[in-house]
């Protein structure tokens, strides 16, 4: 497994709020959700590899 670097992310409270409703809709922890949408986008945008063992994140 790769390292993690942690860093801060200011979100006005709205946005934290649905956002921690999505990750709770998909069963998922805020910083997991937070993870997948990152990775999706940079997959979707061809900046991040697309490997077998990540395509099965969540």
């Amino acid at each position: 497994m790769s390292k993690k670097k942690s860093f801060v992310l200011r979100l006005n409270e709205e946005k934290m709020q649905a956002l921690e409703k999505w990750a709770a809709d998909e069963f998922r922890s805020t910083n997991g959700q937070l993870e997948w949408i990152i990775t999706k986008a940079l997959k979707d945008s061809g900046r991040l590899k697309k490997s077998k063992s990540s395509d099965n994140d969540q």
